[in-house]
């Protein structure tokens, strides 16, 4: 299956100094993005489209001149002359580049790939700052089994905040954890038909209008998941994964050590 991933937000609440797309600031060795085509990569689906803006320089130039040494064991030779790599990342990976628009919201940037998916009856897609240990094949078969025409991860917020319940005199009626409520979100892993553009408008954004049409039509399904979910919208977020996978049990790896080990989750399904 073809993966659409959206490439061109600013990332205006993690930048610092750099300025790069928001899917190029780095975990470890290597970019967020790079993590996500990996997790997909190790499920057998290795034929990406980037939807590009802001800074797509910076994407094409890290891809176009990408070092394999950087993430995998090698030997170097005769004096430096050769290179022997023991693993390749990315040599069997197809990479289509396309320019979305600098402006763009996310619907427009589906839109806009919507010919490099054409004859594709369903396809994944992703907002590439966010990490999961999401055993893919099990949201592939919600999805089919319900034979809807869209679906996305539903996890609950890694949120440190407080939901608050009240009179409308400001009497606090209860207190809790956002992690002790029913609520859930949208974590940014989508499968979708290719039918999903017949409910998109020009200009709309993607979780708006389109998804209201799929919702008055039963069409949208929610594939719910309480193993590891991490979102990348803050610096702080981004500290979080970096010391999560400076522990050397990053749990989105699971191509790597972390997939040889076997690890229990906590999984539920619904259709909304």
């Amino acid at each position: 299956m073809k993966v659409v991933l959206f490439c061109g937000g600013l990332g205006l609440r993690i930048r610092d100094i750099e300025d790069i797309p928001k899917p190029m600031v780095q975990i470890g060795y290597r970019p967020i993005l790079w993590h996500v085509m990996k997790y997909y990569a190790h499920f057998g689906h290795k034929d990406f489209i980037l939807c590009l803006g802001y800074r797509a320089d910076v994407i094409k130039n890290y891809f176009v001149n990408y070092s394999e040494y950087i993430s995998n064991d090698f030997v170097l030779a005769d004096g430096g002359k050769r290179l022997e790599l023991f693993n390749s990342d990315i040599q069997d990976w197809r990479i289509t580049f396309v320019d979305t628009g600098i402006n763009s919201n996310i619907g427009q940037r589906l839109r806009a790939a919507q010919p490099y998916v054409q004859g594709e009856e369903e396809f994944l897609a992703n907002y590439s700052d966010g990490l999961t240990d999401l055993p893919l094949p099990q949201q592939l078969a919600h999805f089919r089994q319900l034979g809807k025409v869209a679906s996305f991860l539903s996890v609950r917020p890694n949120l440190s905040y407080h939901l608050v319940e009240g009179s409308e005199d400001g009497l606090v009626t209860g207190i809790r954890a956002m992690d002790q409520c029913a609520m859930r979100i949208n974590g940014g892993f989508f499968i979708f038909k290719n039918k999903i553009f017949d409910y998109m408008g020009e200009g709309e954004e993607l979780v708006s209008a389109p998804f209201e049409r799929l919702i008055a039509e039963k069409q949208l399904c929610a594939y719910s998941y309480d193993g590891f979910w991490q979102s990348m919208d803050t610096f702080k977020d981004r500290q979080l994964l970096e010391n999560v996978y400076a522990s050397g049990r990053a749990p989105w790896q699971l191509w790597g050590a972390n997939g040889a080990r076997a690890h229990q989750t906590t999984r539920r399904s619904k259709c909304d």
